[in-house]
């Protein structure tokens, strides 16, 4: 023991915790890489833990043949334990929830927890900050708009209150690197904005899966974690704030009993609880180590035989003790209510874990002075953590100037109240397509034999997760995604994967090249459209299964709203580059042509740009034809510009030939203004979208690896600079040559004709040939080009031995053609997987019970009747007149 200091109470010894619950779904499960945060009480409830993610699921491991395991299974559920009723609740909060995820963070304030980061089956989830609302029995998820540049996605990072009012993360893995980088949100201050801190003192190493916890006089300390050669860290540092405003860094005293990650670690009063956790290679650690105190009041370590003088080894110890085998776990997740700490599931070897733990600090500590339970007393209201303790970071006195003092009185109501206005910043977040969110789970953005959260005993997913897929080549996936013909109605969702030999002209494969993947990006803030003119046309358009066309065709926009969206949109647009450099994973949609029945369709069968589809998760990217032949060119571009806004850093628009006047007169755009808007509301709205239309950004960079076009190369383009140079806003008369080859070149026929050749489309355009494709991707360090503009039959089809891909999302093509439409998916490997659509067949009502449907087919007939459809490729050409419109 202690001996001469009787004060110092060793660690606690931990047992388990018998809870209940109605039903299954109730129960939380075996799982991992979650989180547990304690909330104060309300009217109506207690103190309450809520934990919240992670996977609920391992494949590999001893019966595999694979080294390591990987984590599957990984959700978004949230379940509440009742500490009073010691009863387990699966709670379905309104709201957007966010996206699945493992490995992130979460912090309570108040009766609200504040989410962030982690990571998915498709990668990392977006910075974005959720909250779940518990005040009232009606829980509510609220994503929280913060302004300017943040903390970037990451996972395995940290995150808490400081003082009651600023949210802190420090740490984790971007992808790429391990980070040591400190961040703070003030809750009080609007409009929310991250603040990258700059602290004085000893600053901590780069680490991930560290813990963090404040403790309730305002100090943030964190303990522990992995650096970046994959070695666990023994160290704690406490982060505090000063009176002037300055954050420092303070190295922890003491002896730690052993380094560790993935543990789990929170306060009672001055002392940090630590639990578990991995060593080097994933193995747990054992024996007297697993369980440990940090006395911050003190500056010392603890274990369950007192006072830690030097690191605690296993050597030796021959003793069973069943209470240290049962700490015996890693991504586990642990709270605090009162004197007791809680710990819930982990890892074991490659064993998810489902039991449920309780320990109690030491009764007699000088700063634990109240009962649990008490919750008319403001501490159990300011903070999870209930006990006040008046002792100073590891024993010190302030020093002149002083740390952040946290007034007594007041505290209470200005966390709760901040909090609130953070939470009533997103209330307006669109709910309509809450109802579809089980679509997300079909839309992954990788194969299916890629898609799990790669887990770190292994040293290959290691590297993986650690950023070393950024050196991965482009492949296409050998097997496309389709959803089957008869899918309408209640039969759809039928989803099933083809072979891409099973398609048309598709048995070649990709030419890989090397290539860096170093660039800047640039961050943008969210344009304000007035009275949520955006979430208007989101909650109004964005209904992936449930959209019907209006009876009338009247649009439900005036021309003042159409001008207000454009002026939104092309502030963004203003201040994108010319080439846009975007990273995977990401979608990537062909040509719409105002068919927004199938954009629906295909945000339907494979996911939708919003916080309940899989936006957090995965980028989306159109490549153009917008408008022009289809019915419905007003909601599709206008539901694009409105995701634009609410998404300016996911949702990506490039340019097509359609996207011009001269062009859009004439099939169809113009026509749609004037009959949907009324004359003169309608040529005005016509003329406003096309002046938006100039300022598009004109390709894209995946990845450095793919470009994306709408058109091709044609005979004027060698490299990527020569498209950067193009300044907008660039009309189609004012336009090089450039941009002629860019909107309006095709390939040649096919692989066996190379050079250049006039194009059927009309004079001055060209077609590209094969040996065009693998030059220009030579010389630009290119795998791969992704481009649109012409119809194909099944979605997608490739040419220059898979160095080219034509891409064409609408179906059906002008009511004539009988193609497919495809998307196609860009995972974080950099495989590319083709998801298609077939045309519906002819609706099962009669003219008379449909009449909208005849309305719009009526329009869309006798249009191109007068301006047939550009031949589909690859088809025989009908014996048309090369200069008629049927080319353009």
């Amino acid at each position: 023991m202690a001996g001469s200091k009787p004060w110092l109470y060793p660690a606690p010894t931990y047992k388990t915790l018998e809870s209940y619950w109605d039903t299954d779904d109730d129960a939380p499960g075996p799982r991992c890489g979650h989180t547990l945060t304690a909330i104060a009480p309300t009217k109506t409830h207690g103190p309450r833990l809520i934990l919240f993610g992670g996977a609920t699921a391992i494949e590999g491991g001893a019966s595999s043949s694979a080294p390591g395991i990987r984590l599957a299974g990984v959700t978004n559920s949230v379940h509440s334990y009742d500490v009073l009723t010691r009863k387990w609740t699966r709670l379905r909060p309104a709201g957007e929830p966010p996206s699945v995820r493992a490995a992130h963070a979460a912090a309570a304030v108040g009766t609200m927890v504040v989410f962030q980061g982690g990571i998915g089956p498709a990668g990392h989830s977006t910075d974005d900050l959720y909250v779940l609302d518990l005040t009232n029995d009606k829980y509510k998820w609220h994503r929280v708009v913060v302004q300017g540049q943040g903390p970037g996605p990451r996972y395995g990072h940290v995150i808490d209150l400081v003082a009651q009012r600023y949210l802190v993360t420090v740490s984790g893995n971007d992808g790429k690197r391990v980070l040591s980088d400190a961040w703070a949100l003030d809750t009080a201050q609007k409009p929310y904005a991250w603040q990258r801190l700059n602290p004085e003192g000893d600053r901590p190493s780069a680490r991930m899966y560290a813990t963090a916890s404040a403790r309730s006089d305002g100090m943030f300390l964190l303990c522990g974690g992995r650096d970046s050669s994959g070695a666990p860290l023994a160290d704690a540092y406490g982060l505090l704030m000063h009176r002037n405003g300055q954050w420092e860094w303070t190295l922890a005293p003491g002896v730690s009993p052993s380094p560790r990650y993935q543990h789990a670690a929170v306060f009672v009063g001055a002392r940090l609880h630590v639990t578990g956790g991995a060593l080097r290679g994933g193995r747990a650690i054992e024996g007297e180590a697993a369980v440990a105190v940090l006395d911050t009041a003190a500056g010392v370590w603890l274990d369950r035989n007192g006072l830690v003088t030097s690191p605690r080894t296993n050597k030796g110890h021959t003793e069973y003790d069943p209470s240290l085998e049962l700490m015996r776990r890693c991504r586990h997740a642990a709270a605090s209510v009162g004197v007791r700490i809680y710990i819930y599931g982990g890892l074991k070897g490659d064993m998810l874990l489902d039991d449920f733990l309780i320990a109690e600090n030491s009764a007699f500590q000088s700063d634990i002075n109240s009962p649990i339970l008490t919750s008319d007393r403001a501490a159990t209201i300011t903070s999870p953590k209930l006990n006040q303790s008046n002792a100073n970071l590891y024993g010190t006195t302030p020093t002149p100037d002083g740390r952040l003092e946290v007034p007594s009185s007041g505290a209470a109501s200005m966390d709760k109240s901040s909090m609130e206005k953070l939470a009533e910043a997103s209330a307006a977040e669109a709910e309509a397509v809450s109802a579809v969110w089980q679509a997300m789970q079909a839309a992954s953005a990788v194969p299916s034999d890629e898609t799990s959260v790669s887990d770190d005993n292994s040293q290959a997913a290691e590297t993986t997760s650690d950023g070393s897929d950024t050196e991965a080549d482009v492949r296409l996936h050998p097997r496309a995604v389709v959803v089957a013909k008869e899918a309408v109605g209640n039969l759809g969702g039928m989803v099933r994967q083809l072979s891409l030999d099973q398609f048309e002209n598709e048995s070649r494969r990709m030419v890989p090249m090397n290539n860096d993947l170093s660039y800047p990006t640039r961050k943008f803030t969210r344009q304000k459209s007035p009275q949520g003119l955006h979430k208007k046309i989101i909650s109004t358009l964005l209904r992936p299964r449930n959209w019907k066309a209006p009876a009338n065709r009247r649009f439900f926009l005036d021309s003042y709203e159409v001008g207000e969206l454009c002026y939104a949109a092309e502030q963004i647009f203003m201040h994108e580059p010319t080439v846009l450099q975007l990273k995977a994973p990401i979608k990537v949609f062909g040509d719409l042509h105002g068919q927004f029945g199938d954009l629906m369709r295909l945000f339907d069968e494979y996911g939708f740009p919003s916080t309940a589809g899989d936006i957090t998760y995965i980028d989306y990217l159109f490549l153009g034809d917008y408008v022009d032949r289809g019915q419905h060119s007003l909601e599709t571009i206008t539901l694009l510009l409105a995701l634009k806004i609410e998404y300016p850093e996911n949702v990506h628009l490039i340019r097509g030939n359609h996207e011009a006047a001269d062009i859009n007169a004439l099939f169809g755009f113009r026509l749609e203004c004037i009959e949907r808007m009324g004359e003169s509301d309608g040529i005005w709205a016509w003329t406003r979208f096309n002046q938006l239309f100039n300022f598009l950004p004109l390709a894209a960079l995946i990845e450095k690896k793919i470009i994306c076009m709408h058109g091709g190369i044609g005979r004027s383009i060698s490299s990527v600079e020569q498209i950067e140079k193009l300044e907008r806003p660039i009309t189609m008369d004012a336009g090089s040559i450039i941009l002629m080859d860019l909107l309006w070149s095709d390939p040649t026929e096919n692989d066996s004709i190379e050079g250049l050749r006039p194009n059927a489309r009309g004079p001055g355009l060209v077609t590209f040939g094969p040996d065009r494709v693998t030059d220009f991707c030579k010389k630009n360090k290119l795998q791969l080009i992704i481009r649109a503009h012409e119809c194909v039959m099944d979605g997608f089809e490739r040419f220059a031995q898979g160095q080219l891909i034509t891409l064409f999302s609408a179906t059906n093509y002008c009511g004539t053609a009988n193609n497919a439409g495809a998307i196609l998916v860009v995972g974080r490997g950099l495989v590319v997987v083709p998801k298609l659509i077939h045309p519906l067949p002819p609706p099962l009502q009669s003219p008379e019970t449909s009449p909208e449907r005849t309305v719009d087919d009526t329009w869309m007939q006798e249009l191109n009747i007068q301006r047939p459809p550009t031949p589909t490729r690859g088809r025989p050409q009908p014996d048309l007149d090369r200069n008629s419109l049927a080319y353009i």
